[in-house]
């Protein structure tokens, strides 16, 4: 049945940052989602294992950077190790938003959030976050829909 959600459910691919005092990480998450319109709240689902998950815990703060059609290895650079042992953000360009997390201003757009609530969903967390900022950065590139093959 998983591979017909993945198959069937069409979903962006997102580069989701945090800041924690000095540290910076980030993730790629395929799992977004708009759920409320007033206030403005999106949502990120992030399985516990993952570091990025505790360093919003701590933090309180994240932003969500929409990849482009042709940023498939900007998702796979975040994507395929732990930022506990490799730095993803060496030798990448990056700014930061007004809540601190750092945001990738060759992505499509981003998402600057805070942390409003957290739900427990199965084996991830749900992080809701009320946008603070948004932008479009590269309204020429159509934004990047996430398939399997990309990834696995």
């Amino acid at each position: 049945m998983q591979d017909i959600a993945f198959d069937a459910l069409v979903h962006g691919v997102y580069v989701v940052t945090t800041r924690v005092r000095d540290i910076i990480n980030g993730m790629t998450a395929s799992w977004v989602s708009q759920v409320s319109l007033k206030p403005l709240l999106l949502m990120v689902s992030i399985a516990p294992a993952r570091y990025t998950h505790d360093l919003i815990l701590e933090s309180r703060v994240f932003a969500i950077n929409v990849l482009t059609v042709d940023q498939v290895d900007l998702g796979k650079r975040f994507g395929y190790k732990s930022g506990r042992k490799v730095d993803k953000f060496a030798g990448l360009e990056y700014k930061t938003a007004k809540s601190g997390a750092p945001f990738l201003p060759q992505a499509y757009a981003y998402f600057d959030l805070k942390l409003v609530d957290t739900f427990t969903a199965g084996d991830h967390t749900l992080f809701v976050g009320e946008v603070a900022d948004a932008r479009i950065l590269q309204k020429a590139a159509p934004p990047l829909v996430f398939h399997k093959k990309d990834f696995f």
